[in-house]
């Protein structure tokens, strides 16, 4: 029994991209694009943010609801804090 909870704990859990860990890259697993408005989720698509992508979360406003800066393949961007917790990433294990 032990064994088992060992190798269930060492499955990394989707976490929501606004709470990733800083410089902690991940690949999104999903997105509740029914929490985004519309043009929210073209312009997230238009950036190429679909399942599979890489992202890191790069910086968090000092203010708790504030926009959070993050890697997206490539590209750095700013996301409205609803925005990035309607993305879900499952983050990468430690080499």
């Amino acid at each position: 029994m032990t064994r088992s909870m060992n190798v269930a704990a060492a499955i990394p859990q989707p976490v929501r991209l606004a709470q990733l860990p800083r410089l902690k890259p991940g690949t999104v697993s999903t997105v509740d694009w029914h929490a985004l408005s519309e043009p929210e989720g073209r312009r997230l698509r238009e950036l190429g943010l679909d399942e599979g992508v890489e992202v890191e979360m790069l910086h968090r406003s000092v203010l708790g609801g504030g926009p959070v800066a993050c890697r997206i393949g490539r590209m750095t961007v700013a996301l409205r804090r609803h925005v990035a917790a309607a993305i879900h990433v499952l983050p990468t294990a430690a080499s």
